[in-house]
């Protein structure tokens, strides 16, 4: 059986990129989205990440080690659900040393 992101023949599959979002943006067409947000809630199987445009619940496959009001980066999968989206996290990064304000800048530019 071949190892987790091998596809049999060892070479290894690529994920499709991470689309940089915020919350209120996320479309039904994006696949693995991007998020840079506060944690204002966490579990044993997830967190609630809020952006400032809105907030999205995230499961994780491994325990959240952050405190709430910890400022991550969040890249996974994007799960259509009533009334909005889901995110199966893949990869949590901590963003304390981020300056949001420059971020802000950068982000009215493009």
């Amino acid at each position: 059986m071949p190892e987790e992101g091998q596809d049999g023949t060892g070479d290894f599959r690529r994920r499709l990129p991470s689309v940089f979002r915020r919350v209120s943006e996320i479309r039904p067409e994006d696949m693995r989205v991007s998020l840079i947000g506060t944690v204002i809630d966490r579990a044993e199987d997830g967190i609630v990440l809020d952006d400032g445009t809105g907030k999205i619940d995230v499961t994780l496959v491994e325990k959240f080690g952050g405190d709430a009001n910890s400022l991550v980066r969040v890249l996974g999968r994007v799960v259509p659900m009533e009334g909005g989206f889901q995110l199966q996290g893949e990869i949590v990064q901590d963003m304390a040393g981020l300056d949001l304000e420059l971020l802000k800048e950068v982000m009215k530019l493009e």
